[in-house]
């Protein structure tokens, strides 16, 4: 389809730009769009599924476009999209680096960029509440591109809930056909939705996507990786070709249920997807590596003694003493998730297993540590991209190309 257009001249370069409405053809890895008064905010939750989460770390994690860029083809050399982010911050830290900004042209990244003003959620991690403190639309400016036709992606920042408020070039745009490329669907938790990785297609799911030649949708949301029924509907409603859920560490660091509630919720969420996937590859991969939770119950809890230099760190508050009655561990919910999952394959041979100590285990954890004790930073995201990409997209791996 083509974009109807409005010609805007008078640009600090003199430019004569075009400005071309943000609709649904133009972006990719969001389930939704919701209009505001500033442009478009991509939500990758569905509004019924947002209308049953009522849970601000739901809300802010799945609001953040982690995997979500806009899409189109043109001879523009120079393009601006004008932003409006909300930017979490904590009281008494330092405030977090810019959320970056990736453009790729043709699949090769061209640029990075940051963009400046927005709104700043402020949080308070002693007390729980949080404050939005409004502030200005920011732009983000990319030049110098080759003057030829071209597929163009700018790739949001993970962690900043983003409205997209004007897209501008000098020459037309167009939307980009689908294509041929299978779509893997990917639900998670805070790892999965990006942590600490260095820029939005450099999480370990984009990485892994682009080593695999497939379309990502990256459903993981910080904190709340949960088993919550309305996600594995959301997963069910949605076209893909491949689908894969990370389990384990939300459901100990947040606490939220013992083994006996544990294994009937996974079976449940499985049976959800499966009614809308019945025979789609679906993986199930367990938690990597987390030295603090694998024998130690939840909940984690925040360490408070470096915030003022800017770090925040994590330890385990629960007592493994409560395991026999119960109480998760990562330990726990691997032997759960294996044995669950080796159950259901026998009628199921499109599911299949991934322990995540293959992805991050021991001498991975020796050599580059968890900064923070729960989230892996740029450097394990490669690494963790690179292995889930041999696991599963590679030969013999259950995600791996057909034949032809």
């Amino acid at each position: 389809m083509n974009h109807q257009h409005d010609a805007v001249s008078g640009s600090p370069e003199g430019t004569d730009w075009i400005t071309t409405p943000i609709t649904a053809d133009l972006l990719r890895g969001a389930l939704d769009l919701e209009r505001t008064e500033h442009g478009v905010l991509p939500h990758r939750l569905p509004a019924w599924a947002r209308a049953q989460a009522a849970d601000g770390q739901v809300a802010m994690a799945e609001a953040q476009p982690s995997g979500v860029r806009v899409v189109f083809r043109t001879r523009a050399t120079a393009i601006e999209l004008d932003t409006l982010r909300t930017k979490p911050a904590y009281e008494g830290a330092p405030p977090r680096p810019d959320g970056v900004y990736d453009l790729l042209v043709d699949g090769r990244l061209a640029g990075q960029a940051s963009t400046t003003g927005g709104n700043v959620l402020m949080m308070d991690m002693a007390t729980g509440s949080a404050e939005t403190r409004p502030g200005p639309v920011g732009t983000v400016r990319f030049t110098g591109l080759p003057e030829r036709v071209k597929d163009v992606e700018i790739w949001l920042p993970y962690n900043e809930i983003t409205q997209v408020v004007a897209l501008r070039t000098d020459a037309p745009v167009e939307a980009v056909p689908q294509g041929d490329r299978r779509v893997w669907l990917h639900h998670g938790s805070s790892i999965s939705h990006g942590s600490n990785a260095a820029s939005p297609t450099t999480t370990w799911p984009a990485l892994a996507a682009a080593l695999g030649g497939v379309e990502l949708i990256n459903l993981g949301f910080g904190g709340s990786a949960m088993l919550d029924p309305f996600t594995a509907r959301v997963l069910r409603d949605t076209p893909a070709d491949l689908v894969s859920v990370k389990i384990g560490i939300n459901l100990v660091n947040a606490d939220v249920m013992r083994l006996r509630a544990f294994a009937p919720a996974v079976h449940g969420f499985l049976d959800t997807i499966r009614e809308g996937h019945p025979t789609t590859p679906l993986l199930v991969v367990s938690a990597i590596l987390c030295p603090i939770h694998e024998d130690t119950p939840g909940p984690s809890a925040p360490d408070f003694s470096d915030l003022g230099s800017g770090v925040l760190r994590f330890k385990a508050a629960g007592d493994p003493a409560e395991i026999p009655f119960g109480k998760l561990t990562l330990g726990v919910i691997r032997e759960e998730l294996s044995r669950i999952v080796k159950q259901r394959a026998a009628d199921d041979p499109n599911l299949y297993y991934l322990d995540g100590r293959d992805l991050y285990g021991e001498a991975d954890f020796a050599e580059l540590p968890l900064p923070d004790r729960l989230h892996p930073d740029a450097a394990t995201h490669r690494r963790i991209g690179e292995r889930f990409a041999e696991r599963a997209f590679g030969t013999g791996g259950p995600f791996a190309a057909p034949r032809a």
